[in-house]
Parts: structure tokens; sequence; C-alpha cells
């Protein structure tokens, strides 16, 4: 029991180094472009959860773009950090259960915002 607990510890304590970005951080409109080690996938936040995947493996199966959510990152196992959209070095796993490559690059696209003044 300790040693897993040294474990979860560890994988805490090396989180600010994998760049994660976090789905608080993310707002209707955002766009994602990640690299993974096999595919390139963009990701058009819509709000409420909600997101259009394409690219990868929805391009392949002729599904692009998709509606789905990002369910987090995991390191490839059971083990899913929640919070975090997107982090290099994990991988990303999505409402439909597809999970990517690990990623390797993540370009954060925000909308230009007018504002009347």
């Amino acid at each position: 029991m300790k040693r897993i607990g040294q474990s979860l510890d560890r994988i805490v304590s090396r989180l600010p180094d994998l760049k994660p970005v976090l789905m608080k951080d993310l707002d209707p409109g955002d766009r994602l472009e990640i690299h993974t080690r096999n595919s390139v996938y963009v990701v058009e936040i819509l709000g409420d959860g909600l997101c259009h995947v394409s690219g990868g493996w929805f391009d392949r199966k002729g599904l692009a773009p998709f509606l789905t959510s990002i369910t987090g990152c995991s390191w490839g196992s059971s083990i899913i950090l929640m919070e975090i959209a997107a982090a290099c070095g994990l991988c990303m796993e999505f409402g439909n259960r597809v999970v990517t490559s690990p990623v390797q690059r993540i370009l954060v696209i925000k909308p230009t915002r007018v504002g009347l003044n």
C-alpha cells in the first residue's frame, strides 16, 4: 500500500512539468491543435463540456468533426486526470473512449475578442 502512495505522490509532483492545458482555462470558441506521437487532432471547444474533434482516429473513421467531450488525460492507464484537457507526455481521452498516443505538442488558439468601447 505504501508503494502505491509513493507512486501517486511522484506522479502528482511531475504534473507542473507537463505544462498542462486545464479544462477550467478553456472557453467556448477556443481551439486546441494537439500533435501526438501518431496523429494531429483539432479540438474546438463548444461549451457545456462538449467539443468537436477532427483529425487522427476521427478522420480515419470518417467521423470528423465528431461531437464528444474530453474525459481527461492519462499515462495510458486507468488513472485519468480529469482536470487536464491536454499535456505533453500524457494521452488524451475523449468521451467516446478514444485514447490518443502521447501528446508531443499543444497549440491553444483563443479567438480574437473584439470589444466595443
